[in-house]
């Protein structure tokens, strides 16, 4: 009965997937929420547990949302921002959520949910950093690249996740893996498992009004690229421009500088508002994350919502596919397949 249920709310969220792929189409908000609900679920389990640095989170995001909304106000956005007429749903109840995965990255379902992984808030080295991280995920939102028709594989890729989370919810604890390993392989049976992150240009329109926000919401437009130059000091600026899909980091950094430029010094004054943890406290926060990130349990559920984070594009701060992303996809179809299987001889045996 319970696979049944279940089996039912994957065709759904897999339905909403493949109507919005059609070509020149874009998704509705609601379908695209309602994907973006459905994949957090699976991820609940690899949530961190940081009571004071999630709520430091919110702060952050509570302001770059209120510049978000500002900006809205005076018609301050893309057309896609505008196409589809209400735009209150982006103004609350926007969840900021601390994963733990390895990967260095943060992204969005263009929902209601912006993931920061616990990698990735450990390399920031200040809240201006993570302020810029967070500003730009959210660029995502407001733009809505996620419903965009050129971001159709993206929606897809979230559709089939989002038949994992369907799936956690259905089985519960005790079999919540299974029921998301078999829902999953029905959603690639209706499209595929595409491996692709957003556009070259939804990268720069997310920097662009991520900026905006972050400026508007009073940090200082000084240190927006600071986490990119972080990246290239590390050593993740890999490859050329004119061969891949992603922005290179360089170009970011360039695209910055000229963006500071052209500001105002006295409309960037007038905006300008103290952090709103010092270093100090910052530090703590981030220590608080990384131990509560230990007391995650390894059990089957969480390692399963780990493959998920692992198996999504990372082309918001990786300007390059990696390996174990690949990896990670492939290995999410073949158990899906391996537990469909043993499914079907489980079935003929009977």
């Amino acid at each position: 009965m319970a696979i049944r249920a279940a089996s039912h709310i994957a065709t759904i969220v897999v339905v909403m997937g493949l109507v919005s792929l059609n070509w020149g189409c874009v998704a509705s908000d609601k379908s695209t929420i309602q994907q973006a609900s459905a994949f957090d679920s699976g991820l609940k389990p690899a949530t961190i547990p940081a009571g004071q640095t999630n709520q430091y989170l919110q702060q952050i995001g509570g302001r770059i949302i209120a510049a978000a909304q500002e900006l809205d106000k005076e018609k301050i956005g893309p057309h896609a921002h505008f196409d589809q007429g209400d735009n209150s749903w982006m103004f609350k109840d926007i969840k900021f959520e601390v994963v733990n995965s390895k990967q260095i990255n943060a992204f969005t379902t263009g929902g209601h949910f912006v993931y920061i992984y616990i990698e990735l808030f450990k390399m920031c080295k200040t809240e201006d950093e993570l302020a810029a991280v967070m500003s730009h995920e959210y660029g995502h939102i407001y733009c809505r690249h996620v419903q965009k028709g050129t971001g159709r594989q993206q929606t897809l890729q979230l559709a089939t996740l989002a038949a994992g989370g369907a799936g956690y919810l259905a089985g519960g604890s005790q079999q919540g893996g299974q029921y998301a390993q078999s829902l999953m392989q029905a959603a690639q049976a209706g499209g595929g498992f595409i491996d692709m992150g957003f556009t070259r240009g939804d990268e720069a329109q997310a920097d662009e009004f991520g900026f905006k926000f972050y400026t508007r919401a009073g940090w200082d437009p000084n240190h927006f690229a600071d986490f990119f130059k972080d990246m290239i000091a590390a050593g993740y600026d890999k490859g050329s421009a004119l061969t891949s899909d992603h922005p290179t980091l360089k170009s970011r950094v360039e695209a910055t500088e000229k963006r500071i430029q052209e500001q105002n010094p006295q409309r960037v004054a007038r905006f300008r508002k103290p952090n709103i943890a010092t270093q100090q406290q910052f530090d703590q926060y981030k220590q608080e994350a990384l131990r509560a990130a230990q007391t995650v349990p390894d059990d089957q559920k969480v390692l399963q919502a780990k493959n998920l984070l692992q198996a999504l594009p990372r082309s918001c701060w990786i300007p390059y596919e990696p390996e174990d992303q690949k990896e990670a996809q492939q290995k999410i179809i073949q158990e899906a397949q391996q537990r469909e299987q043993a499914n079907q001889q489980q079935t003929s045996q009977k």
